[in-house]
């Protein structure tokens, strides 16, 4: 899938008929919290050269000094600051933790918001990276970045949906970069391939999580 105007626009105009999803007052209620309202963040699906002139999404794992989710594969992103966007959160943190600089003109779009159950409700926008050259991982953050290419997502990986005694949900993961990718990252990027590469009305506030992540 080569990393082109023809994409971008392809991209740009799917998410443009698809009717994102709010997360809003009444839903936003973590089952893990107390039925506290939950936090606020956006994070940045990331559309870059792979380096050979096709297509990529930027995955990182997390480095394993952080507080919470340590050592956990995610898209850039986090909570949104006073007086933010939900796009003005996602592009500084996709400058603070990869180094990738883009003003508003990158948007292509966003995608549902997704609850988490460790208190988080996400909303997730979609770039185009022109210039991908400063891609660089902030190690206070950051451990790894991968290049995933769109073309393996969307013909070659499929993502798995398995289920535990804990839920009555289907829990979804991903095997990528020789691992298993789980939800919220898992269910983001998967509804990402299905809307802004297949054109399909596909929705995901449905999938779990393993226990594992609730915290």
């Amino acid at each position: 899938m080569r990393f082109d105007s023809e994409l971008q626009q392809s991209i740009r105009g799917r998410l443009a008929a698809f009717s994102h999803q709010r997360a809003d007052g009444a839903t936003t209620r973590s089952e893990n919290a107390g039925g506290k309202a939950l936090k606020h963040a956006a994070v940045c699906l990331a559309v870059i050269d792979d380096g050979h002139g096709d297509a990529a999404l930027v995955l990182t794992r997390r480095t394993s000094h952080l507080s919470a989710h340590k050592g956990q594969f995610a898209l850039p992103g986090g909570r949104i600051d006073a007086g933010e966007t939900e796009v003005q959160a996602a592009l500084r943190e996709a400058h603070e933790e990869v180094g990738l600089r883009m003003d508003e003109s990158a948007v292509l779009g966003r995608l549902d918001d997704f609850q988490t159950r460790s208190g988080y409700v996400m909303t997730p926008i979609v770039v185009w990276v022109e210039d991908s050259s400063t891609l660089a991982a902030n190690p206070r953050e950051v451990a790894e970045i991968h290049r995933i290419q769109l073309g393996d997502l969307s013909h070659n990986n499929q993502p798995e949906f398995i289920s535990i005694p804990e839920s009555d949900r289907p829990v979804i993961r991903y095997p990528l970069v020789g691992t298993l990718i789980h939800a919220p990252t898992a269910a983001l990027i998967y509804q990402f391939v299905e809307v802004a590469l297949l054109g399909r009305n596909t929705r995901v506030a449905h999938l779990e999580q393993p226990v594992w992540a609730w915290k």
